[in-house]
């Protein structure tokens, strides 16, 4: 196949842009595998365990076992192009669904049969519905001792509030597990797992699961009738519909998530990946299906909508960046209408800057095919663009369009990194800018203080890959202090504070006065200013400049130099002069008035809150929960399974930092535990005041 057939003989209906996503361990990278294996995109599979796969070609990747950046590829099925892009499932690597799910149209959820709706399957199903990204869900590990179908269905229902529609239901279970019956034309599909090439054949359903079958196609049928004026005129009389309705049907309540349909197999076993490939075909939305996208003018408020089409202007989303040694820096693009030609004239709307793209490559993992344009609907990385960062939006130079950006959770864990050599000085800041380019979760800031360069995270892992990654990949010898919690600061109390900024030098002075109201807000609010103002008391125009002056003065808090969050300001009066007023008097006066009040307002540090969920042996509950308990660790919940209790609840980070190592000595190794953030709240005054002394 040509590079140009690849592009442009697959019209968009024949087009699918997934992602894969699931909690940690639950198959999504072994799944992946076989997709690939099976549309023929690669000719060996490769296995986790032995840092072997495809899509986990990161040496950190490999050595772990686990999945750190999100890696896309481009495969075929029958007559379908499927872009596909296999995600993280660990917490601290939330930010790469995040990105993925902005520019998807389609999802597949792999759940374990066993674990079921596990924490970051909550968080990502949360992250899917924010995007409003239509799922499959594909139930992984149907060969596990303890699996269970429908209970994960039970459990999709109830903790993900989802609307699951079985179209398969499992042949066996545990070790008899052999296949699936497709519910959709009533057959088996028997799979032989332990051949590579995982051979399946159709055959009759058993009879003792004929009763069962019919009782599960209804129920698919009665639910995918709302969405299709056909199936549900058939299902009110009592009339067989034909497969193309059903599945039509089932697609309508995908695209518009109003269900979601549930497969099953085992990918370890290479069983059920084909019809799941099926699945992706049929259910899932194509670039068609979805809205045409939405943005705005850059310089104003006007709507502009951009339909998915060749003809119609450019434009494309930069979701991603990645370093690679060879040709530099690498931007991810989703192009949702127009063409983008290599070589081709580009503006970035946002920045107002105009690029060119050098080359433009498909991705498969690390790997890289040159293309010379794709069209409406597609993924491709561009080389070249050089003032380009995650979220900018890319168009046509002649019509600029600003598309919403990309949200990133603010880090919760940072420590101090140092040279370790005069020689690594200069490498370490670059080395450091790069990659908070790729990574928009990991921040680098300079304290003035202490003379040191923090750098933060998402967690313990996310910190230990990225110092793994300065010293393999980019060479730089660093040291490091131990992982601190990224407090933040903000107020107690209700203060009235003036802030005043006056300068008289002979010629045009300055003059700005500004009287603010400072309280606390609601946590998670961040920084609101509201202006109170009388009509005429300080000029409309000089507004902005004291919300400016404010935004730079919570930067740094007065107790520890932490950010400040969660205050409310309110401008409620002030003066000016008709000369000597400007923008920068009144940024001034803000922000004097700002710092003044923060002082005067009772200022207090808050401390990030992480939802806990711990798996532990029954044997060993009352230990595990002893230890908890001392480490501030409040239980919400505690679910019953056989021989394991689920423990859920919340627990300050600054506690759990090498918890891993613990739950491993309490429980003899069989606990886990995973953590996500959740909140911030006021660190307990005793606690705040050891903190202090530091300071």
């Amino acid at each position: 196949m040509s590079k140009d057939h690849a592009v442009i003989s697959y019209p968009l209906d024949k087009c699918r842009n997934i992602g894969i996503m699931a909690h940690i361990d639950a198959g999504k990278t072994t799944t992946t595998e076989r997709i690939l294996y099976y549309s023929g995109r690669i000719y060996k599979i490769g296995e986790v365990d032995d840092g072997t796969t495809t899509m986990d070609w990161m040496v950190q990747e490999q050595e772990r076992g686990i999945t750190i950046t999100s890696a896309s590829t481009t495969c075929f099925w029958h007559d379908y192009r499927i872009n596909l892009i296999d995600t993280p499932g660990h917490v601290d690597f939330t930010v790469e669904v995040e990105r993925s799910l902005r520019v998807l149209d389609g999802a597949i959820i792999v759940l374990c049969a066993v674990g079921g709706v596990e924490p970051q399957t909550e968080t990502v199903w949360r992250q899917a519905s924010r995007y409003r990204v239509p799922c499959i869900a594909f139930v992984n590990k149907m060969d596990r001792v303890g699996c269970d179908f429908f209970e994960v269905v039970r459990q999709m229902e109830e903790r993900l509030g989802a609307a699951a529609i079985p179209v398969q239901i499992p042949l066996g279970g545990e070790s008899s597990f052999h296949g699936v019956i497709d519910l959709v034309r009533m057959k088996a599909i028997i799979f032989d797992g332990a051949a590579a090439a995982g051979s399946c054949r159709e055959a009759d359903i058993p009879a003792d699961l004929e009763k069962p079958a019919r009782e599960y196609r209804a129920r698919m049928i009665e639910k995918a009738a709302e969405f299709d004026a056909v199936v549900m005129d058939k299902f009110v009389n009592d009339q067989e519909p034909e497969i193309a309705d059903i599945k039509r049907a089932l697609r309508a309540a995908t695209v518009q998530r109003g269900g979601v349909p549930v497969l099953c197999g085992a990918s370890f076993r290479n069983i059920g990946v084909q019809p799941l490939l099926d699945a992706v075909c049929d259910y899932l939305p194509g670039p068609l299906d979805i809205p045409p996208v939405e943005g705005l003018e850059p310089e104003g408020k006007k709507k502009i909508v951009r339909k998915t089409a060749a003809d119609e202007p450019l434009c494309a989303l930069a979701f991603k960046i990645m370093t690679d040694a060879y040709v530099g820096k690498l931007t991810f693009l989703r192009v949702y209408s127009g063409v983008l030609k290599s070589g081709g004239a580009v503006l970035n709307a946002g920045r107002q800057r105009k690029e060119r793209i050098g080359k433009l490559v498909r991705m498969h993992a690390n790997k890289q095919e040159i293309v010379e344009a794709v069209y409406a609907g597609d993924i491709v990385a561009a080389v070249g663009l050089k003032d380009t960062k995650t979220g900018d939006t890319i168009c046509a130079v002649h019509a600029p369009i600003v598309l919403e950006s990309i949200r990133f959770p603010e880090p919760v864990v940072a420590l101090a990194i140092e040279p370790a050599t005069k020689a690594d000085q200069d490498k370490l800041s670059l080395t450091l800018q790069r990659l908070q380019e790729e990574d928009p979760s990991f921040h680098v800031r300079y304290n003035e203080e202490t003379g040191q360069t923090l750098i933060s995270g998402m967690g313990e892992l996310h910190l230990e890959i990225i110092i793994d990654r300065l010293r393999r990949e980019f060479k730089v010898e660093a040291t490091v202090g131990k992982p601190q919690v990224a407090y933040k600061e903000t107020v107690s109390q209700k203060v009235c504070v003036e802030g005043k900024f006056i300068q008289q030098t002979g010629g045009r002075g300055q003059y700005g006065h500004v009287v603010l109201e400072i309280s606390g807000a609601e946590r998670g609010k961040g920084i609101v200013f509201i202006d109170k103002i009388s009509h005429g008391v300080i000029p409309k125009e000089y507004i902005q400049a004291v919300k400016e002056g404010v935004l730079g003065a919570v930067q740094s808090g007065v107790l520890a130099g932490y950010p400040v969050t969660d205050v409310e300001v309110k401008l409620i009066d002030g003066s000016y002069h008709d000369v000597d007023s400007s923008d920068l008097a009144f940024r001034m006066a803000g922000s004097i008035a700002l710092a003044d009040g923060l002082r005067k307002a009772e200022p207090v540090l808050l401390e990030p809150i992480m939802a806990l969920e711990a798996i532990v042996p029954v044997e060993y509950l009352g230990e595990v929960l002893g230890d908890l308990n001392g480490r501030r660790c409040k239980i919400e919940e505690m679910i019953d399974r056989p021989k394991i209790k689920i423990l859920k609840g919340v627990v300050p980070l600054a506690e759990v930092f090498g918890y891993a190592t613990v739950i491993r000595s309490l429980t003899q190794g069989r606990g886990t535990y995973t953590i996500e953030p959740s909140y911030y709240m006021q660190v307990p005054k005793h606690i705040q005041e050891s903190l202090l002394r530091y300071y």
